[in-house]
């Protein structure tokens, strides 16, 4: 079985009020549950439907991810350094699953 694997690239350390640069990745089939195996059974639906960033238990970014979405799911945002603290995203796939990292951030 595939196991997804999320990746993030973010600076470990900012300037107060600097803009910085956040890309998140995860490696994931989202299968559509449009598709059937050599059986002709239904492949059942696993996306990615979700994707949010807490900085400081806050959500500063989020997105609802649709079928239309490409196996692998990219974004790229941008941040403000506000203080020090915990950035955490986390993906949400169908069914309940979750998948997440953290990441600190110094700023100086």
């Amino acid at each position: 079985m595939f196991i997804p694997t999320p990746r993030v690239q973010v600076p470990s350390a900012a300037a107060k009020g600097e803009v910085f640069q956040v890309k998140a990745l995860i490696s994931h089939q989202m299968e559509t549950g449009l598709r059937r195996d050599q059986q002709g059974n239904v492949i059942p639906r696993r996306i990615i439907n979700k994707f949010a960033c807490r900085y400081n238990d806050i959500v500063v970014f989020g997105v609802d991810l649709h079928e239309a979405m490409a196996a692998n799911p990219y974004i790229e945002f941008y941040l403000r350094a506000t203080e020090s603290g915990r950035l955490e995203f986390i993906w949400e796939e169908d069914g309940g699953h979750t998948y997440a990292l953290t990441h600190q951030l110094t700023v100086g």
